[in-house]
């Protein structure tokens, strides 16, 4: 399956993280919050369009912007 953005999996499933897309500011803000290339990755929840995307990493979980989250690349 091909690599696709964390805002286009479906709620509830897990993946491997591929690539950060963006700017150093974004990847460091990112690897500051633990997202970074070869952590697993669950999305918990998401708004239909647009909105924030609640993701559990380990066991913590944060919501990322959408924004920022069509950058994150996740590998199904």
């Amino acid at each position: 399956m091909p690599d696709i953005p964390l805002t286009d999996i479906e709620s509830g499933q897990t993946g491997k993280v591929a690539e950060v897309q963006g700017g150093h500011g974004m990847r460091t803000r990112l690897n500051a919050m633990g997202v970074r290339p070869g952590v697993q990755i669950t999305k918990v929840s998401g708004q239909f369009m647009r909105g924030p995307i609640i993701v559990r990493i380990g066991s913590t979980r944060i919501a990322i912007g959408f924004g920022m989250a069509r950058r994150i690349i996740v590998e199904v």
